[in-house]
């Protein structure tokens, strides 16, 4: 029997508002690297139990393709696309999205479409960061 690891992180409330923007840093333990991240966003209630305002898959495929190859990125500029991933019925990206090589780090800005929901996008960065004594993407370690 398989079980899904499931970590549940939660961002600061924002109040009083139909457009919120969290600009929250969450870090994530990644322990299967073919599954994506699911994502859920709730609306805050006082009362009773917070209800769900939509959700998004965040495949993470396309974007460790790329964080496999820096060991041989370092010579390139900043701001250099390492990959362009397109919106298609296998994700919810609501646009183009790039994986970027930023000052020594890649870097993937996507758009996600909220899904259960009528309408509702969140726009989200992702960053792969090695922990010392992790596996991490090294497959020589």
């Amino acid at each position: 029997m398989l079980h899904k690891l499931v970590q549940k992180v939660k961002t600061n409330v924002v109040k009083k508002n139909c457009n919120p923007e969290w600009c929250d840093e969450v870090s994530l333990s990644i322990k299967d690297l073919n599954d994506p991240i699911e994502l859920t966003v709730y609306d805050k209630d006082t009362l009773g139990a917070d209800d769900p305002m939509g959700t998004a898959e965040i495949d993470l495929k396309p974007y460790l393709e790329a964080a496999r190859l820096r060991k041989e990125l370092q010579e390139l500029p900043n701001g250099c696309a390492l990959k362009k991933v397109q919106p298609s019925g296998t994700n919810d990206l609501a646009d183009e999205s790039r994986i970027l090589w930023e000052n020594g780090r890649i870097t993937q800005d996507m758009r996600l479409k909220l899904r259960n929901v009528e309408s509702g996008e969140v726009l989200i960065q992702i960053e792969w960061v090695d922990i010392p004594g992790c596996k991490g993407l090294d497959p020589d370690f």
